[in-house]
């Protein structure tokens, strides 16, 4: 059973959780948000923080939310199953863990848009900037690294 059927299945009936964050694990600006909200969290299982860039990452079991969507922008899933995306997803963390007031500002009305544009920035410009290759190639290369694998995760070797 993947990582994935495992919160799959002990999420099913009522998650323990009160949001999903779907991230992006080979990236190292991420991986140091997560390091640091993973921290706040302190065990207490509110935020349950799902790796998109291992190959058992299922789409069925994160609201819908493929590879290639979860690469392009920052997703978060909420117990009822709907999704949430962009800098909503740090404004619905950080309300979680205690810590709103962090991006209580993002909610007023000339500053969450401005706010909600530098992200989009970001989120364009986030593979290039952490020397990654663009979201084509990655996706390509997962596809095709999957490929290469059965239905039970054995993978063909050279």
């Amino acid at each position: 059973m993947t990582s994935s059927q495992l919160q799959s299945t002990s999420t099913a009936a009522t998650p323990t959780w009160q949001i999903r964050l779907l991230y992006d694990g080979g990236c190292p600006l991420c991986l140091r948000e997560v390091n640091f909200l993973t921290k706040k969290d302190a065990g207490r299982g509110l935020v349950d923080f799902v790796d998109i860039a291992l190959d058992d990452y299922d789409p069925a079991d994160n609201g819908g939310v493929d590879f290639e969507t979860a690469m392009g922008r920052i997703h978060a899933v909420l117990p009822d199953g709907s999704t949430v995306k962009n800098v909503e997803v740090f404004r619905q963390v950080y309300d979680v863990l205690g810590m709103g007031w962090i991006y209580a500002v993002t909610k007023w009305p000339v500053i969450g848009p401005l706010v909600d544009w530098v992200y989009d920035i970001w989120a364009d410009w986030r593979l290039k900037m952490t020397g990654r290759a663009d979201l084509a190639t990655l996706v390509a290369e997962r596809e095709a690294r999957l490929a290469a694998c059965d239905v039970e995760g054995r993978c063909k070797t050279d």
